[in-house]
């Protein structure tokens, strides 16, 4: 690798802190500091303009007033990797949780850099950071975003069911999963079909996520309700439902690492 290979971009609201980190990567021959900024909303403007495909890495303040850094991110389109700086070690592991490169508590060491930076060499030859290829990605950034506001974020408690001109009410916590079938979408109760007017797509963006994973194009499912997973030949994955019929559904190739990481194995 040659000298100046890795272009970075720094961002964070302290004046002096953004300076200390901007001196100590001065001192990496093989990373050149391509801008900055104090306010988060310039660098979203950088970010997002034309000479953001040049950056390679983002040195990104989780804690800023206005936009915070995972407001930033869930702002841009392809996105560089991401080494977080933060003064407050409560971050660091929200940092992990959206697979950074790595974080840096403040103030920033010099043996700190030198191990997020060795961390960049030898992940930076991927194409795109893998943790952006998943589908859980936006949903995730969005959710720390609020957290770290102070938000809540209040998620139905139940659905309506329509039958002609009758509509019945399901509690979601008895629902097991949601299934599209023939372009009709279904909530699953007691081993019983009923329709619901809104796509997977709809529902996985207005239900809980904590207790609602999807699996599949086609399925969205009451996490609590997962009884066991199997892998099967030619590594398929199917998971088990506790319901009275142990229910079978598949899990898209794609979405196995979401589904082991929010099961914990």
């Amino acid at each position: 690798m040659t000298a100046g290979t890795i272009r970075a971009y720094l961002v964070d609201d302290e004046p002096l802190a953004l300076e200390r980190l901007t001196r100590l990567l001065a001192k990496h021959e093989e990373l050149t500091i391509a801008g900055t900024a104090t306010d988060p909303a310039e660098a979203l403007r950088f970010l997002t303009g034309e000479k953001a495909q040049s950056i390679d890495v983002l040195f990104l303040d989780i804690q800023m007033p206005g936009m915070t850094g995972f407001d930033l991110l869930s702002r841009l389109g392809e996105q560089p990797f991401v080494i977080f700086t933060t003064a407050y070690d409560e971050y660091a592991l929200r940092a992990f949780k959206v697979n950074s490169i790595d974080y840096l508590l403040k103030p920033i060491e010099p043996e700190q850099l030198e191990r997020a930076v060795r961390k960049l060499e030898r992940l930076r030859p991927a194409a795109k950071p893998v943790w952006q290829q998943s589908s859980d990605w936006p949903q995730l950034l969005h959710e720390l975003a609020a957290s770290l506001r102070g938000e809540r974020q209040e998620y139905p408690r139940r659905i309506a069911s329509r039958v002609g001109e009758r509509i019945t009410f399901l509690d979601l916590e008895t629902v097991t999963h949601f299934q599209a079938l023939n372009k009709l979408t279904y909530a699953v109760t007691n081993g019983r079909q009923h329709s619901v007017d809104q796509t997977i797509a709809d529902l996985e963006q207005r239900l809980d996520p904590a207790r609602f994973l999807r699996i599949h194009r086609a399925v969205l499912v009451n996490v609590d309700g997962i009884q066991e997973v199997n892998s099967w030949f030619a590594g398929k994955v199917v998971v088990t439902l506790k319901d009275a019929r142990h229910t079978q559904l598949p899990v898209a190739r794609d979405r196995v690492r979401s589904l082991k990481t929010r099961l914990g194995f």
